[in-house]
């Protein structure tokens, strides 16, 4: 893995989708070669990941205070 991101570009932008499984095959296939080997994006979806993780703990009332 490097970070050198090569000829392709960053995903950071549909990572949100890619860890809620809303990307189609093509393009979760895509994200997920990337993150293979971009460390600046594997890193971010490490941060998206726990965001997600952390967002299905809260339950209604907690989002009313």
């Amino acid at each position: 893995m490097t970070t050198d991101r090569g000829d392709d570009p960053h995903v950071r932008q549909t990572l949100g989708a890619y860890v809620l499984d809303a990307l189609d095959a093509r393009e979760s296939g895509q994200v997920a070669r990337h993150l293979q080997r971009c460390e600046v994006c594997a890193a971010a979806y490490v941060e998206v990941v726990d965001a997600v993780s952390l967002l299905a703990l809260l339950d209604v009332d907690d989002l009313l205070e």
